[in-house]
């Protein structure tokens, strides 16, 4: 059973990241003439979704353990106002802020994982509960976008570089531009690889995928379901409050309809990464690179400036059919070996 569990694992990572390089290296032969060989449009595509793949890896853990989350972009959105607020109408300093958001995502985490684990109630049902109350929220803060503009810090933060010493090229001008990602892309990177090393390293870790995979077998290992679950909530929204605060830093601005459709994209992306809808089977590498390839199919479609936005969600729809038909096909193997 273990060894199918690590073979499916590879087999859908390896699925994915293929993908994603033979859908890049099209755009590039397709659009060279539009500058998408050069290095910064693949950066670009990090720093755009830098948020999305910090709370993609908490959807990831989530999603291991066989539930679900939908609250995350509501969360996302709360996270942002609340940063907005603050700083902006209450003269609180970031740092103070920002800390304060974490803590909400643990608490936020801890109340649905509680439900979930030990009230045994639906994770959809639970988490759509969360997702009506933190949009909600947002809204009860302020209904008006507030713009974040007062705070030295957290400006500075948004505004950050880390650049590249190659990959650059001259523009028009004769001006050389440098590839750089901002800081968010750094944090969510940070991310992937904790999340990668305590799935793969911790006995935390090796509790999700046990759980997933079977519970009763879990419990006859002697390991708390229960408990496992609720950690296990209460580190997707610490990584969604994460992940909300690198959307702030990229967006600068607070709203009620932020980050609206984000759960759906986080669930996308890990579906697309190989991640097994009935739990037990996923990788964070493999999230990333259905991040990614979200990413590129949504830059193919602005690159090519006739398309409009929806053929991107087209797209996506029919890579998620793909990938529930393989997950279908290893869900049976998987059955087969318990």
């Amino acid at each position: 059973m273990k060894k199918a569990k690590i073979n499916n694992n590879n087999v859908l990572l390896l699925i994915t990241i293929v993908l994603f390089v033979v859908m890049y290296l099209a755009g590039c032969v397709v659009y060279a003439d539009k500058g998408f060989t050069r290095m910064q449009t693949f950066l670009n595509i990090l720093i755009s979704n830098a948020g999305l793949i910090s709370v993609t890896c908490g959807m990831t853990c989530v999603m291991l353990t066989g539930g679900i989350d939908i609250s995350v972009g509501s969360l996302v959105a709360l996270d942002c106002m609340i940063m907005a607020v603050g700083v902006e109408k209450m003269g609180m300093g970031s740092p103070v802020l920002m800390a304060f958001i974490l803590v909400i995502g643990v608490v936020f985490g801890a109340v649905q994982g509680f439900c979930i684990a030990y009230l045994e109630i639906q994770p959809f049902i639970v988490t759509m509960a969360g997702m009506f109350f933190a949009r909600g929220m947002t809204a009860v803060l302020s209904t008006q976008q507030i713009s974040i503009t007062s705070d030295a810090l957290f400006t500075k933060l948004a505004g950050m570089k880390v650049e590249f010493p190659f990959g650059g090229y001259v523009n028009t001008k004769g001006i050389l531009q440098v590839p750089y990602v901002r800081v968010t892309v750094v944090v969510a990177l940070v991310v992937v690889l904790a999340i990668f090393f305590l799935l793969n390293y911790t006995r935390f870790g090796r509790s999700i995928y046990a759980v997933g995979g079977n519970q009763q077998s879990a419990t006859l290992m002697g390991l708390d379901v229960k408990k496992t679950q609720l950690k296990t909530y209460i580190l997707c929204s610490f990584l969604t409050s994460i992940g909300g605060i690198c959307f702030c830093l990229n967006t600068m601005n607070g709203t009620v309809g932020q980050a609206t459709g984000l759960e759906m994209s986080a669930i996308s992306s890990a579906v697309i990464g190989g991640t097994l809808l009935t739990g037990g089977v996923g990788n964070v590498f493999g999230s990333l690179f259905g991040v990614l390839i979200n990413g590129t199919i949504s830059s193919l479609v602005q690159t090519n400036g006739k398309l409009i936005s929806s053929w991107a969600n087209i797209v996506t729809a029919i890579l998620l059919c793909f990938f529930i038909l393989l997950q279908a096909v290893f869900a049976k193997i998987k059955e087969r070996n318990k």
